[in-house]
């Protein structure tokens, strides 16, 4: 029996090829076969699916590998705007990601308005290993989609702490808004403890005022854990670390902030005061 075609709403088997169909279910001697035979690589379906787009959305590395070798558009995209690399990153395949990117996959594609980057697809699904890859190839952090802000509100929202931490490590804007709304107002509404703490240790602003004149702290349940975090933080001042972690930051900018987690921030602080 035949695995049920499970992507999305639009199209169905009737509409894939064979081509598709061995793609996606990781028929590597059929798709070999098919390729022999002629068949073109690039064919889409009404969906403009290309069967590359199917190898990606379920991880089949070799099957990628032989489209790609035998010319398969590598940044091909469908109906929604993504490409291959979308689809890999959102199904965490490192492997497909690399093939992808071994063969000129493009890391920051031009946004549509439909469609998310590869970075952001990565932070949807907590793919930390993308995450770091894509970041070393100089993703973009500030991309920002219609839908979902900025990587760092996509981690934040789905609770990505991990990926959270990535970013803000690479330098990503802490207070970026979409819609007034910060990736602190997301970690919020997840209600997400931890990742509040560690944005606010990154300098985010606990006072910041969405479109409906909210706080971060508006939108957490009274004594939850993040509710907790936000009034601490309202009642006391910043830490020293906290003041000298924003302070080196906006100091070096972004090209030093990878190394700022393993400095004695404090001490460093010290320093650099004592030389203003």
């Amino acid at each position: 029996m035949e695995d049920p075609y499970v992507f999305g709403d639009i199209g169905s088997w009737a509409e894939r090829t064979e081509v598709h169909k061995a793609a996606s279910q990781g028929l590597v001697d059929q798709l070999r076969q098919l390729i022999a035979d002629g068949a073109p690589v690039n064919i889409v379906a009404v969906d403009s699916i290309t069967p590359l787009h199917e190898a990606c959305i379920r991880g089949q590395s070799q099957c990628v590998r032989l489209l790609l070798d035998a010319g398969a558009q590598v940044d091909a995209r469908n109906v929604d705007g993504s490409t291959p690399l979308c689809e890999a990153c959102s199904a965490g395949s490192l492997e497909c990601v690399r093939l992808l990117l071994d063969h000129g996959a493009t890391v920051n594609p031009a946004l549509t308005s439909r469609t998310a980057s590869p970075l952001h697809e990565a932070c949807m699904g907590g793919q930390v290993e993308c995450v770091r890859l894509l970041l070393s190839l100089g993703a973009s952090l500030e991309a920002s989609d219609l839908y979902h802000g900025t990587p760092l509100h996509v981690a934040c929202a789905n609770q990505h702490t991990a990926c959270v931490r990535m970013l803000l490590n690479a330098g990503a804007n802490v207070n970026a808004s979409r819609l007034h709304e910060t990736p602190l107002h997301y970690a919020a509404k997840a209600r997400q403890a931890e990742t509040v703490e560690l944005l606010v240790e990154f300098g985010a602003n606990i006072y910041a005022r969405d479109q409906r004149e909210r706080r971060p702290v508006d939108y957490t349940t009274p004594d939850s854990p993040a509710a907790a975090c936000l009034r601490a933080y309202e009642r006391a001042p910043l830490t020293l670390q906290q003041l000298s972690r924003v302070a080196v930051r906006n100091k070096l900018g972004t090209r030093a902030l990878e190394v700022i987690g393993q400095l004695d921030i404090p001490k460093l602080l010290i320093g650099y005061l004592s030389f203003q």
